[in-house]
Protein backbone atom coordinates (compact mmCIF):
# COMPACT_ATOMS: atom_id res chain seq x y z
CA UNK A 1 0.00 0.00 0.00
CA UNK A 2 0.92 3.50 -0.68
CA UNK A 3 0.23 6.12 2.17
CA UNK A 4 0.66 9.74 1.64
CA UNK A 5 -0.31 13.17 2.54
CA UNK A 6 -1.96 16.46 2.15
CA UNK A 7 0.01 19.80 2.16
CA UNK A 8 -2.35 22.77 1.39
CA UNK A 9 -0.80 25.22 -1.16
CA UNK A 10 -2.91 28.49 -0.11
CA UNK A 11 -3.15 31.96 -0.55
CA UNK A 12 -4.72 32.50 2.83
CA UNK A 13 -4.23 30.75 6.31
CA UNK A 14 -6.60 28.10 7.98
CA UNK A 15 -7.50 25.58 4.89
CA UNK A 16 -10.09 23.31 7.04
CA UNK A 17 -9.29 24.40 10.69
CA UNK A 18 -5.58 24.72 9.86
CA UNK A 19 -3.25 26.83 12.23
CA UNK A 20 -3.18 30.06 11.16
CA UNK A 21 0.84 30.72 11.18
CA UNK A 22 2.53 33.74 10.21
CA UNK A 23 4.11 32.73 6.69
CA UNK A 24 2.01 29.61 6.32
CA UNK A 25 2.64 29.41 2.94
CA UNK A 26 6.26 29.92 3.12
CA UNK A 27 9.09 28.38 1.51
CA UNK A 28 10.37 27.55 4.96
CA UNK A 29 6.69 26.84 6.46
CA UNK A 30 6.05 23.81 3.30
CA UNK A 31 9.49 22.32 3.39
CA UNK A 32 9.05 21.62 6.94
CA UNK A 33 5.67 20.01 6.81
CA UNK A 34 6.87 18.12 3.61
CA UNK A 35 9.91 16.95 5.28
CA UNK A 36 8.01 15.95 8.20
CA UNK A 37 5.81 13.40 6.10
CA UNK A 38 9.11 12.30 4.96
CA UNK A 39 9.98 11.53 9.22
CA UNK A 40 6.88 10.36 9.97
CA UNK A 41 6.31 7.05 7.73
CA UNK A 42 4.84 8.82 4.58
CA UNK A 43 5.71 8.39 0.94
CA UNK A 44 4.86 12.20 0.00
CA UNK A 45 1.80 14.13 -0.58
CA UNK A 46 -0.73 16.03 -2.68
CA UNK A 47 -0.57 18.97 -3.42
CA UNK A 48 -3.97 20.71 -4.88
CA UNK A 49 -4.44 22.58 -7.80
CA UNK A 50 -6.97 25.68 -8.72
CA UNK A 51 -6.90 29.14 -10.28
CA UNK A 52 -6.38 31.18 -7.11
CA UNK A 53 -4.11 28.98 -5.35
CA UNK A 54 0.03 29.35 -5.62
CA UNK A 55 0.97 27.34 -8.97
CA UNK A 56 1.28 23.72 -7.85
CA UNK A 57 3.59 22.70 -10.09
CA UNK A 58 6.23 25.54 -8.82
CA UNK A 59 5.16 24.32 -5.32
CA UNK A 60 5.88 20.88 -6.06
CA UNK A 61 9.27 21.28 -7.66
CA UNK A 62 10.49 24.01 -4.40
CA UNK A 63 9.40 20.59 -2.35
CA UNK A 64 11.31 18.31 -4.61
CA UNK A 65 14.44 20.17 -4.07
CA UNK A 66 14.23 20.33 -0.31
CA UNK A 67 13.78 16.59 0.44
CA UNK A 68 15.24 13.29 -0.25
CA UNK A 69 12.74 10.94 -0.35
CA UNK A 70 9.52 12.87 -0.74
CA UNK A 71 7.12 12.56 -3.88
CA UNK A 72 4.92 15.43 -4.46
CA UNK A 73 1.83 14.85 -6.48
CA UNK A 74 1.04 17.27 -8.45
CA UNK A 75 -2.51 18.28 -9.31
CA UNK A 76 -2.72 19.67 -12.66
CA UNK A 77 -5.56 20.46 -14.98
CA UNK A 78 -5.65 19.90 -19.08
CA UNK A 79 -6.81 23.08 -19.65
CA UNK A 80 -4.21 24.85 -17.74
CA UNK A 81 -1.47 23.12 -19.37
CA UNK A 82 -0.42 22.00 -22.94
CA UNK A 83 0.29 18.84 -22.89
CA UNK A 84 3.54 19.08 -24.87
CA UNK A 85 4.81 22.18 -22.35
CA UNK A 86 3.53 19.52 -19.12
CA UNK A 87 5.24 16.18 -20.96
CA UNK A 88 8.57 18.42 -21.02
CA UNK A 89 8.40 20.28 -17.41
CA UNK A 90 7.19 16.67 -15.20
CA UNK A 91 9.57 14.83 -16.97
CA UNK A 92 12.42 17.44 -16.53
CA UNK A 93 11.26 17.42 -12.89
CA UNK A 94 11.05 13.70 -11.95
CA UNK A 95 14.57 13.32 -13.72
CA UNK A 96 15.91 16.30 -11.03
CA UNK A 97 14.46 14.58 -8.42
CA UNK A 98 15.50 11.00 -8.99
CA UNK A 99 12.12 9.48 -10.05
CA UNK A 100 9.63 11.02 -7.23
CA UNK A 101 6.81 12.89 -9.38
CA UNK A 102 3.70 11.58 -9.12
CA UNK A 103 1.01 13.40 -10.85
CA UNK A 104 -3.11 13.98 -10.34
CA UNK A 105 -4.69 14.89 -13.53
CA UNK A 106 -7.89 17.24 -12.77
CA UNK A 107 -10.57 17.92 -15.05
CA UNK A 108 -13.11 19.12 -12.98
CA UNK A 109 -14.61 22.39 -13.53
CA UNK A 110 -12.35 25.57 -12.15
CA UNK A 111 -12.24 29.61 -13.01
CA UNK A 112 -11.27 28.62 -16.38
CA UNK A 113 -11.50 31.87 -18.09
CA UNK A 114 -9.22 33.54 -16.12
CA UNK A 115 -6.74 31.81 -17.53
CA UNK A 116 -7.98 31.62 -21.17
CA UNK A 117 -9.75 28.44 -21.24
CA UNK A 118 -12.82 27.47 -22.49
CA UNK A 119 -16.10 26.08 -20.44
CA UNK A 120 -17.00 22.98 -22.23
CA UNK A 121 -19.36 20.37 -21.09
CA UNK A 122 -18.53 17.50 -18.87
CA UNK A 123 -18.52 15.00 -21.99
CA UNK A 124 -16.23 17.74 -24.32
CA UNK A 125 -14.05 18.12 -20.72
CA UNK A 126 -13.59 14.37 -20.65
CA UNK A 127 -12.74 13.56 -24.31
CA UNK A 128 -9.87 16.65 -23.85
CA UNK A 129 -8.33 14.87 -20.83
CA UNK A 130 -8.76 11.87 -22.14
CA UNK A 131 -6.28 12.98 -25.65
CA UNK A 132 -4.43 14.97 -23.26
CA UNK A 133 -3.22 11.51 -20.97
CA UNK A 134 -2.71 9.98 -24.52
CA UNK A 135 -0.12 12.57 -26.03
CA UNK A 136 1.39 12.81 -22.81
CA UNK A 137 2.02 8.86 -22.59
CA UNK A 138 3.52 8.84 -25.69
CA UNK A 139 5.62 11.99 -25.54
CA UNK A 140 7.06 10.34 -22.66
CA UNK A 141 7.60 6.93 -23.91
CA UNK A 142 8.32 8.11 -27.74
CA UNK A 143 10.34 10.07 -29.84
CA UNK A 144 8.89 11.82 -33.10
CA UNK A 145 5.45 12.26 -31.92
CA UNK A 146 3.27 13.21 -34.63
CA UNK A 147 -0.63 13.78 -32.89
CA UNK A 148 -3.87 14.99 -34.67
CA UNK A 149 -6.62 15.21 -32.08
CA UNK A 150 -10.21 16.97 -31.87
CA UNK A 151 -7.99 19.18 -28.69
CA UNK A 152 -4.70 19.11 -28.84
CA UNK A 153 -1.94 17.96 -31.80
CA UNK A 154 1.55 17.85 -32.24
CA UNK A 155 4.01 17.76 -35.26
CA UNK A 156 7.53 15.80 -34.98
CA UNK A 157 7.81 16.03 -30.80
CA UNK A 158 10.79 14.65 -28.74
CA UNK A 159 10.58 15.21 -25.13
CA UNK A 160 14.62 15.94 -24.23
CA UNK A 161 14.58 14.96 -21.07
CA UNK A 162 13.11 11.68 -20.35
CA UNK A 163 11.07 10.37 -17.02
CA UNK A 164 13.19 8.21 -14.71
CA UNK A 165 12.87 4.66 -16.15
CA UNK A 166 12.89 1.88 -13.18
CA UNK A 167 10.79 -1.70 -13.19
CA UNK A 168 7.38 -1.42 -13.01
CA UNK A 169 7.57 2.32 -13.79
CA UNK A 170 7.71 3.96 -17.39
CA UNK A 171 7.02 7.62 -16.34
CA UNK A 172 5.37 8.96 -13.32
CA UNK A 173 2.24 7.42 -12.40
CA UNK A 174 -1.23 9.12 -13.45
CA UNK A 175 -3.99 9.31 -10.34
CA UNK A 176 -7.37 10.50 -12.02
CA UNK A 177 -10.86 10.99 -10.04
CA UNK A 178 -14.34 11.41 -11.10
CA UNK A 179 -17.45 9.81 -10.42
CA UNK A 180 -19.59 10.36 -13.71
CA UNK A 181 -20.05 7.93 -16.49
CA UNK A 182 -17.57 10.40 -18.75
CA UNK A 183 -14.62 10.34 -15.95
CA UNK A 184 -15.09 6.47 -15.39
CA UNK A 185 -14.66 5.30 -19.15
CA UNK A 186 -11.20 7.82 -19.13
CA UNK A 187 -9.86 6.08 -15.63
CA UNK A 188 -10.86 3.01 -17.41
CA UNK A 189 -8.62 3.10 -20.44
CA UNK A 190 -6.09 6.00 -19.47
CA UNK A 191 -5.27 6.25 -15.88
CA UNK A 192 -3.25 4.60 -13.72
CA UNK A 193 -5.28 5.05 -10.02
CA UNK A 194 -8.80 5.51 -9.87
CA UNK A 195 -9.16 8.34 -6.72
CA UNK A 196 -12.31 7.86 -4.64
CA UNK A 197 -13.08 10.01 -2.06
CA UNK A 198 -14.62 8.40 1.03
CA UNK A 199 -17.67 6.76 0.29
CA UNK A 200 -19.02 3.90 2.31
CA UNK A 201 -17.41 0.22 1.16
CA UNK A 202 -20.43 -0.78 -0.52
CA UNK A 203 -20.30 1.61 -2.72
CA UNK A 204 -16.53 1.84 -3.67
CA UNK A 205 -17.14 -2.07 -4.77
CA UNK A 206 -19.52 -1.58 -6.73
CA UNK A 207 -17.55 1.22 -8.62
CA UNK A 208 -14.81 -0.67 -8.44
CA UNK A 209 -16.41 -3.62 -10.18
CA UNK A 210 -18.04 -0.79 -12.73
CA UNK A 211 -14.37 0.28 -13.57
CA UNK A 212 -13.32 -3.50 -14.12
CA UNK A 213 -15.92 -4.47 -16.16
CA UNK A 214 -14.96 -0.99 -18.34
CA UNK A 215 -11.56 -1.92 -18.79
CA UNK A 216 -13.03 -5.36 -20.62
CA UNK A 217 -15.41 -3.50 -22.39
CA UNK A 218 -13.16 -0.55 -24.06
CA UNK A 219 -10.20 -2.59 -24.33
CA UNK A 220 -7.41 -0.77 -21.81
CA UNK A 221 -3.70 -1.13 -23.04
CA UNK A 222 -1.99 -0.44 -20.16
CA UNK A 223 -1.29 -2.56 -16.61
CA UNK A 224 -4.51 -3.24 -15.08
CA UNK A 225 -6.18 0.19 -13.45
CA UNK A 226 -5.55 0.59 -9.68
CA UNK A 227 -7.39 1.96 -7.01
CA UNK A 228 -7.16 4.70 -4.30
CA UNK A 229 -8.86 6.53 -1.10
CA UNK A 230 -8.99 10.40 -0.63
CA UNK A 231 -10.28 11.12 3.19
CA UNK A 232 -10.16 12.79 6.45
CA UNK A 233 -8.99 10.56 9.03
CA UNK A 234 -9.71 12.04 12.45
CA UNK A 235 -7.46 9.76 14.94
CA UNK A 236 -7.23 10.42 18.74
CA UNK A 237 -5.84 7.96 21.25
CA UNK A 238 -9.55 6.63 22.02
CA UNK A 239 -12.56 6.60 19.93
CA UNK A 240 -14.28 8.54 22.63
CA UNK A 241 -11.68 11.09 22.62
CA UNK A 242 -11.83 11.20 18.87
CA UNK A 243 -15.84 11.01 18.41
CA UNK A 244 -15.94 14.23 21.17
CA UNK A 245 -13.62 15.96 18.65
CA UNK A 246 -15.65 15.41 15.70
CA UNK A 247 -18.62 16.55 16.69
CA UNK A 248 -16.79 19.60 18.53
CA UNK A 249 -15.27 20.17 15.01
CA UNK A 250 -18.70 19.92 13.74
CA UNK A 251 -20.71 22.04 15.72
CA UNK A 252 -18.09 24.70 15.08
CA UNK A 253 -18.46 24.51 11.52
CA UNK A 254 -22.58 24.74 11.78
CA UNK A 255 -21.89 27.62 13.95
CA UNK A 256 -19.55 29.31 11.45
CA UNK A 257 -21.64 28.60 8.28
CA UNK A 258 -24.89 27.97 8.93
CA UNK A 259 -27.08 25.21 8.22
CA UNK A 260 -26.47 24.79 4.52
CA UNK A 261 -23.01 24.92 4.77
CA UNK A 262 -20.46 27.33 2.56
CA UNK A 263 -19.95 25.80 -0.43
CA UNK A 264 -18.59 26.30 -3.90
CA UNK A 265 -21.48 26.24 -6.42
CA UNK A 266 -19.44 23.96 -9.03
CA UNK A 267 -19.38 21.28 -6.29
CA UNK A 268 -23.35 20.74 -7.18
CA UNK A 269 -22.76 19.82 -10.58
CA UNK A 270 -19.65 17.52 -9.73
CA UNK A 271 -21.29 13.76 -9.11
CA UNK A 272 -18.86 12.65 -6.87
CA UNK A 273 -19.06 15.23 -5.00
CA UNK A 274 -22.96 15.08 -4.85
CA UNK A 275 -22.40 11.84 -3.91
CA UNK A 276 -20.72 12.53 -1.00
CA UNK A 277 -23.19 14.85 -0.05
CA UNK A 278 -25.88 12.45 -0.76
CA UNK A 279 -24.41 10.09 1.97
CA UNK A 280 -25.49 12.29 4.89
CA UNK A 281 -29.43 10.88 4.13
CA UNK A 282 -28.30 7.41 4.99
CA UNK A 283 -26.97 8.18 8.24
CA UNK A 284 -24.75 10.34 10.55
CA UNK A 285 -22.74 7.67 10.87
CA UNK A 286 -21.80 5.10 8.13
CA UNK A 287 -20.47 1.53 8.18
CA UNK A 288 -18.48 1.44 11.34
CA UNK A 289 -17.34 5.16 10.92
CA UNK A 290 -17.28 7.19 8.51
CA UNK A 291 -18.92 10.75 9.59
CA UNK A 292 -20.89 11.99 7.17
CA UNK A 293 -22.47 15.31 9.09
CA UNK A 294 -19.10 17.41 7.98
CA UNK A 295 -20.31 17.57 4.34
CA UNK A 296 -23.97 19.21 6.16
CA UNK A 297 -22.07 22.17 7.08
CA UNK A 298 -19.48 23.11 4.29
CA UNK A 299 -17.07 20.29 4.19
CA UNK A 300 -16.36 19.41 0.24
CA UNK A 301 -14.54 17.04 -0.81
CA UNK A 302 -12.62 14.89 0.90
CA UNK A 303 -13.64 16.97 4.06
CA UNK A 304 -17.13 16.26 2.99
CA UNK A 305 -17.05 12.67 5.54
CA UNK A 306 -14.16 11.62 7.98
CA UNK A 307 -13.30 8.44 9.51
CA UNK A 308 -13.24 8.70 12.86
CA UNK A 309 -11.80 6.54 15.68
CA UNK A 310 -9.12 4.90 17.65
CA UNK A 311 -5.89 4.13 15.58
CA UNK A 312 -6.79 0.87 15.55
CA UNK A 313 -10.54 1.76 14.79
CA UNK A 314 -9.46 3.53 11.33
CA UNK A 315 -7.00 1.20 10.61
CA UNK A 316 -9.74 -1.65 10.55
CA UNK A 317 -11.61 0.68 8.52
CA UNK A 318 -8.53 1.28 5.71
CA UNK A 319 -8.03 -2.35 6.03
CA UNK A 320 -11.57 -3.42 4.53
CA UNK A 321 -10.95 -0.71 1.67
CA UNK A 322 -7.79 -2.66 1.18
CA UNK A 323 -10.17 -5.72 0.97
CA UNK A 324 -11.46 -4.25 -1.72
CA UNK A 325 -8.60 -3.54 -3.92
CA UNK A 326 -7.46 -0.11 -2.67
CA UNK A 327 -3.84 0.22 -2.43
CA UNK A 328 -3.10 3.54 -2.10
CA UNK A 329 -4.70 6.14 0.40
CA UNK A 330 -4.03 9.95 0.61
CA UNK A 331 -4.87 10.89 4.37
CA UNK A 332 -5.34 14.23 5.89
CA UNK A 333 -6.91 16.06 8.80
CA UNK A 334 -5.88 19.52 10.63
CA UNK A 335 -3.93 21.21 11.85
CA UNK A 336 -1.74 19.96 9.14
CA UNK A 337 1.53 19.69 10.98
CA UNK A 338 0.38 18.24 14.11
CA UNK A 339 -1.78 15.82 12.45
CA UNK A 340 1.18 14.65 10.07
CA UNK A 341 3.01 13.44 13.02
CA UNK A 342 0.20 11.98 14.97
CA UNK A 343 -1.31 9.85 12.18
CA UNK A 344 1.67 8.82 10.72
CA UNK A 345 3.34 7.78 14.15
CA UNK A 346 0.17 6.29 15.36
CA UNK A 347 -2.00 4.61 12.33
CA UNK A 348 0.84 4.21 9.34
CA UNK A 349 2.64 1.40 11.88
CA UNK A 350 -0.94 -0.61 11.98
CA UNK A 351 -1.37 -0.91 8.44
CA UNK A 352 1.97 -2.09 7.76
CA UNK A 353 1.74 -4.60 10.11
Amino acid sequence: MTFLWYIPNQVDPGHRGDDTVQGHNSIERLTELARLTEDHGWSGALLGTGWGRPDTFTVATALAARTTTFQPLAAIRPGYWHPAHFASAASTLDQLSGGRLLINIVSGQDNLAAYGDSEGDQPQRYARTKEFLQLVRRLWTEEDVTFAGEYFSVTGSTVATRPVVREGRLHPRLYFGGASDAAQRVAATDADVQLFWGEPLDGIAERIAHLRDLEGELGREHAPLEFGLRITTLVRDTAEEAWADAEAKVAKMAGSTGAQGSRDRRWFKAVGQQRLLDLAERGEVLDDNLYTAPGKYGGGGAGTTWLVGSPDDVAKSLRRYRDLGVTHFILSDTPYHEETTRIGDQLLPLLRQ
